[in-house]
């Protein structure tokens, strides 16, 4: 899988399987060093979260300023990554789309092409900066999650139980059909992966979460392996792919070795959130990586056969003791026990391979 150009010497191509981190939109130097220190190589920004973001902390351009819909300036772009640079990571994505991307492109609103416009614009100035990807999710209805509950120890993690709600509550004004989703996904597509594939950044889509047929009178696109099969297939292009969510395949109760096969044989997956959950659609709680549905070591050693060689972050985790919102322990926990996945993984391998 292309991925542009890349901060270091070598191409995310040569790069080894790795780990880093992401879910937060504050790169202070103290949060890059928390990373470094824990091994990490890598983050993911996730610059799209709310509406009105406060992007204080973020580098800024007179001319082009960053905002939840209006495109980011290369020199904010290249200052973002060098910020990164500064404590020896890689920025290697940014993930989200903004908020009112669910109403006006997803749900084909009026401010649709505005929006994509703004959008195409970023993705040129990320190429140009040296951003060589860009997550994104197709799911109107958002992240849904309904209550927590205790897992080992104590510690804290989210549930999600479909049978303890009104899944069918509109969020929006309406109720919307399948055909209609997949017609404003596919003129996204058509929009905004030329404008990828000129830039050199790769689009990498992440599953609906949870993976739920409808919610809020909404399908949810990516809620299955036959659906990624066409939205992968529906243009041929190296500039797309998936941001593999172990955790979401897990929800949905999927065939995770035939889904790793299929997608890493045809080069598709672009980075990887390594985690778990316990349980599956209508009910699951999110676990530690060694508490779930899955054998992570077998999987993580699958995604080696197959030939994936790009990032793997820790994506949610359990809240700890002490723990802050960005569940820092919970990462730690998740980041020490991949890489030594990783190790013992590479220590199997016959000398010389």
């Amino acid at each position: 899988m292309t991925a542009g150009s890349s901060t270091s010497s070598l191409t995310l191509e040569e790069l080894p399987m790795r780990v880093g981190a992401g879910q937060f939109m504050d790169p202070t130097p103290e949060r890059l060093r928390y990373v470094k220190q824990l091994g990490g190589s890598d983050v993911l920004l996730n610059m799209y979260q709310v509406d009105d973001p406060d992007y204080d902390h973020m580098p800024d351009d007179e001319r082009v300023p960053l905002s939840s819909d209006g495109p980011w300036s290369v020199e904010s772009l290249c200052e973002l990554r060098e910020r990164v640079e500064a404590e020896g990571l890689r920025l290697a994505a940014i993930e989200n789309v903004p908020v009112s991307f669910y109403e006006d492109v997803m749900l084909n609103g009026p401010n649709r092409d505005a929006q994509l416009a703004a959008l195409k614009e970023t993705i040129r100035n990320m190429g140009a900066a040296g951003i060589p990807i860009f997550g994104y999710h197709w799911a109107p209805a958002g992240v849904w999650r309904t209550g927590w509950e205790e897992t080992r120890g104590g510690a804290d993690v989210s549930v999600f139980d479909g049978d303890a709600i009104d899944t069918e509550e509109l969020t929006h004004d309406r109720e919307y059909s399948e055909a209609e989703l997949w017609a404003n996904y596919e003129y996204f597509l058509d929009e905004l992966l030329p404008v990828a594939e000129e830039a050199g950044v790769t689009l990498a889509l992440h599953p609906s979460d949870p993976p739920m047929e409808r919610l809020g009178g909404v399908p949810q696109l990516f809620r299955n392996f036959e659906n990624f099969q066409r939205a992968m297939n529906y243009r041929d292009s190296d500039y797309h792919g998936l941001d593999l969510c172990l955790g979401c395949w897990s929800e949905m109760g999927a065939p995770l070795e035939d889904v790793i096969r299929y997608f890493g044989e045809r080069e598709e997956i672009v980075y990887v959130h390594f985690r778990d959950v316990s349980g599956t659609v209508p009910r699951f709680a999110e676990d530690f990586i060694d508490r779930g549905n899955y054998d992570e070591y077998a999987l993580l050693k699958l995604l080696d056969e197959v030939g994936f060689s790009g990032l793997m972050i820790p994506d949610h985790t359990p809240h700890l003791e002490g723990d802050t919102d960005w569940e820092h322990r919970g990462r730690a926990f998740t980041i020490g026990y991949i890489r030594g996945m990783l190790r013992a993984m590479r220590a199997e391998r016959p000398s010389g391979t």
